[in-house]
């Protein structure tokens, strides 16, 4: 008997996945190199609160790392670093392999946009009951709308005026600045108003209102005193007056700098890390590569969170042309069928995130199927919604690949998916890359609390996503 039972656990040993949390092996080393990662982490996520902001934090970054706008460049030899803009929400960045761009790309997508309110095109307006005068906002992406009463709220974004000028805006941020805030009902007074409605439909959007002044003008001949004096702070302080609302995208986003959680400080608590937790660590790993096999690109999209449409998505031709532009800059001869043919021999990781599993909460998810914090990055084979319809449902062969390069290069991972089947499901980027008949998978980090005002990420899942996309770099061939 004793013999059949070592026997069995040998059979274990070799046979079963093993998942276990990353803390459990980490030496103070390995500790230490997480905390360190997740500083550079915080620090960009304090200055990525918008999609244009984020692009223009990436900019900053890759330029202190050798990296040159792609007009710069007459002609792109291996180890050359190069990105470009699109309208400020969506970027691309490259470094040129020593093989020929015929024989495709490795590539990590993310998206830099995240689920916030949108003030309206006209948001100003004066409650003439009470005299208080309020933004009206448009709530931008899948959010429990209760999530952004009685929260402090900063605002961000341009506003151009009539004459064509830019004017930025950033309020709520800095020691001094007031921030703004969404007015709850008391408990007291919601039991008839809200009391019935379901959770979800607790806050409705059209209350999703912003309060931003009190102090009338003083004139008697005015009769929207508070509004006017909003307006009049606005001019002042931006040169702006209300028309100018229409060409302008402001944001109330979380008034919140990135923070650490828990006594032992192993959690980072940030808002916006669905899915620029992808962006950061895409972007860490692109800029260690110096002259890599394969030409490496990391792709930046805007409106994910909206089901990718217009200009600045990944439904956007920009991508496309970009990579044909490529093609122009290191082959003498070139025509459009050879983008396709790079783009079909590309290999791709959709960076974005996936549902931790919350202790609270546990019976949402398959436990065999889910990730757990601490744990790696997640494999998501595949996303999809009621019987993976609309899903990106990445090959075998192409699931073994990845799988190998991980486990040799040492990354700790997980496979998981969204929810069990037919609670929950989701979409990425994923299916518009596809397309090209390009191999992709999903592949980021867990996340507690996905699409409220402050997310939940592990610091030992960071580091690991960025080893993780290092070695797809490196190894994919």
């Amino acid at each position: 008997m004793p013999n059949a039972k070592k026997k069995s656990k040998k059979i274990e040993e070799v046979l079963l996945r093993k998942r276990e949390s990353i803390w459990k092996k980490a030496t103070k080393k390995d500790i230490d190199t997480f905390f360190k990662y997740a500083e550079g982490y915080k620090d960009f996520m304090k200055a990525a609160k918008t999609e244009r902001e984020t692009v223009a934090k990436v900019v900053e970054l890759a330029r202190t790392n050798g990296f040159r706008e792609i007009s710069e460049f007459k002609q792109i030899k291996p180890g050359d670093r190069f990105y470009e803009v699109n309208k400020d929400k969506m970027i691309i960045l490259g470094v040129a392999g020593k093989k020929s761009i015929d024989e495709g790309l490795n590539i990590i997508t993310a998206h830099l946009d995240s689920p916030r309110l949108d003030l309206k095109q006209l948001p100003l307006y004066e409650d003439g009951e009470t005299e208080i005068a309020l933004f009206k906002t448009h709530y931008y992406g899948g959010i429990k709308k209760y999530h952004w009463v009685a929260f402090p709220l900063a605002i961000h974004g341009v506003v151009y005026t009539k004459d064509g000028k830019k004017v930025s805006i950033e309020i709520g941020e800095k020691a001094g600045d007031p921030v703004f805030i969404i007015p709850d009902l008391l408990p007291h007074l919601a039991r008839n108003v809200q009391g019935e409605r379901k959770l979800f439909d607790g806050i409705k959007g059209e209350e999703l209102n912003i309060i931003v002044g009190s102090i009338p003008v003083q004139d008697e001949d005015v009769k929207q005193k508070v509004k006017v004096a909003v307006l009049d702070y606005l001019n002042k302080n931006y040169g702006i007056v209300e028309e100018d609302f229409v060409s302008a995208e402001l944001e109330a986003v979380p008034a919140v700098a990135p923070m650490d959680s828990g006594f032992d400080r192993s959690f980072v608590l940030a808002y916006g890390q669905d899915d620029r937790v992808c962006v950061y660590t895409a972007l860490t790993a692109l800029m260690e590569l110096e002259k890599p096999d394969k030409w490496c690109l990391a792709v930046f999209y805007d409106k994910e969170e909206i089901g990718s449409a217009g200009n600045t998505s990944a439904t956007s031709y920009f991508f496309e042309n970009f990579v044909a532009n490529l093609c122009m800059m290191c082959t003498e001869q070139h025509c459009g069928c050879d983008v396709k043919s790079v783009l079909e021999r590309s290999k791709a990781l959709s960076g974005d995130v996936d549902a931790g599993v919350d202790p609270t909460y546990k019976e949402v998810h398959d436990l065999n199927n889910a990730a757990k914090m601490g744990y790696g990055i997640v494999v998501t084979k595949y996303t999809g919604v009621g019987g993976k319809y609309s899903a990106n449902d990445a090959h075998a062969e192409y699931m073994g690949k990845v799988r190998q390069i991980f486990n040799k290069a040492g990354v700790a991972w997980q496979s998981a998916e969204l929810g069990k089947v037919d609670e929950g499901g989701g979409g990425t980027v994923a299916k518009y890359l596809a397309m090209y008949n390009m191999d992709i998978v999903d592949c980021g980090p867990a996340v507690l609390s996905m699409h409220a005002p402050l997310e939940i990420t592990s610091k030992a899942d960071l580091y690991h996503t960025h080893l993780a996309y290092l070695a797809f770099y490196e190894n994919m061939d």
